[in-house]
């Protein structure tokens, strides 16, 4: 099969990519090639559903502009597609005096990144929303909200088939190679194209070197853990319970999730998986695990942060150290409300400085558009993302 521009990865970048492109240039050939057998089976299948709107990433970052406009258009794809959503609203919490001032440069940041409805709130005033919470001060975040992107993903699978695009599952790329153009040695057959954009979440940057990438950056994989409320306890949260991040550690802390389909994740922490794929404790993978442990950039990360690194290794091994973190926001909650929820993967790119890259990431090589990093909230905004794509991409694409 000949196409104009393939696609390696079907999570929901990959596909928003092609739905995007389809929109923009009908009757292109565009193929879609994804290693799993169904759509958005990794970081997009396993995260939380959260419809995130822009509040805590750098003003004039991809991330704060695309999460501003990537979640209205969201939204307004889930209305035409069926796909259910809620704008039920988060509440970001301090819960001690000296993350008031953080929680104020927090609300300007929003602000400053265009988030509409964003109010200050008072002790009292978080009750309002939140009855069993813990904090001193909030903001109130109207905007923010949850969906299933697993459905959005099926919808997406479908509109880009029904405008002429093609989707081929299990069909994992071994090997490109480019002449006049590319040829894409998978699993299910040889497939060449004129351009090529990869999208290959949790493998991206093994997947772009393979493509001519010559980027440093390597994904290290961290997975993140979640519990669930009981039936009988999810009163104790009933939307969206954030943290205020302290800029000194570069993941965000346990939070409350209420899901679209029912029921209030808890968590997630942020520990080493020895596999990019390792969403239970005992998964392993030898090359995954040799290829962290001799990157020199993880080594970097790890003693810039030994403490937090031990701290969360822990609270994967302690409920009981879980539970105290959830305690900071809702006080009420015990061990014995919590049952095992599930994990996701995140595919997070770090350079041989160690730093975790806190931006999306695009690099060109020739012929060829690689997607390097794409942390949250990649999933709220992967229509505005991929347009992204297509502007870097430019008249490579139609010509």
């Amino acid at each position: 099969m000949a196409v104009k521009v393939a696609i390696i990865g079907g999570g929901i970048v990959g596909l928003a990519t092609a739905r995007q492109l389809l929109e923009r240039h009908p009757g292109s050939k565009v193929l879609v090639l994804e290693k799993e057998s169904a759509p958005g089976q990794h970081q997009t299948g396993h995260n939380s559903g959260v419809l995130h709107c822009g509040l805590y990433y750098t003003p004039g970052s991809a991330r704060a502009r695309l999460a501003v406009t990537g979640v209205r258009r969201m939204v307004a794809f889930c209305e035409e597609h069926g796909v259910p959503y809620e704008l039920c609203g988060k509440t970001v919490i301090a819960t001690e005096e000296e993350e008031i001032p953080r929680l104020h440069a927090l609300f300007e940041r929003g602000a400053a990144n265009g988030v509409e409805g964003l109010k200050l709130l008072t002790a009292d005033e978080i009750h309002e929303y939140e009855p069993h919470a813990a904090g001193i001060a909030g903001i109130r975040v109207p905007r923010e909200g949850i969906t299933d992107y697993t459905q959005v993903c099926d919808a997406m699978v479908k509109e880009v088939r029904e405008w002429g695009g093609e989707i081929q599952f299990s069909s994992e790329a071994k090997r490109m190679e480019r002449r006049d153009r590319w040829t894409i040695h998978t699993t299910s057959g040889d497939y060449e194209a004129d351009f090529l954009i990869t999208c290959a979440g949790l493998h991206c940057d093994r997947v772009g070197r393979k493509a001519g990438s010559k980027e440093p950056t390597k994904i290290v994989p961290f997975r993140g853990e979640y519990y669930l409320l009981k039936p009988e306890r999810q009163f104790l949260a009933r939307n969206l319970i954030y943290p205020v991040p302290d800029p000194k550690f570069p993941f965000l802390g346990v939070h409350f999730t209420r899901l679209i389909h029912g029921g209030v994740e808890c968590g997630p922490n942020a520990v080493l998986a020895f596999a990019r794929e390792g969403y239970r404790k005992g998964d392993f993978s030898l090359r995954d695990t040799i290829e962290t442990l001799t990157y020199r950039g993880f080594w970097r990360f790890f003693l810039r942060y030994p403490k937090m690194c031990w701290d969360e290794l822990k609270r994967s091994y302690s409920k009981d150290l879980f539970c105290l973190s959830l305690q900071r926001l809702v006080p009420e909650i015990k061990m014995d409300d919590l049952a095992p929820g599930g994990s996701g993967v995140r595919a997070q790119a770090m350079p041989p400085s160690g730093e975790l890259l806190q931006d999306f990431y695009f690099a060109r090589s020739a012929g060829a558009l690689h997607v390097l990093n794409a942390p949250s909230p990649a999933a709220t905004a992967s229509l505005a993302i991929a347009d992204e794509i297509l502007n870097m991409a430019g008249d490579a694409i139609t010509q």
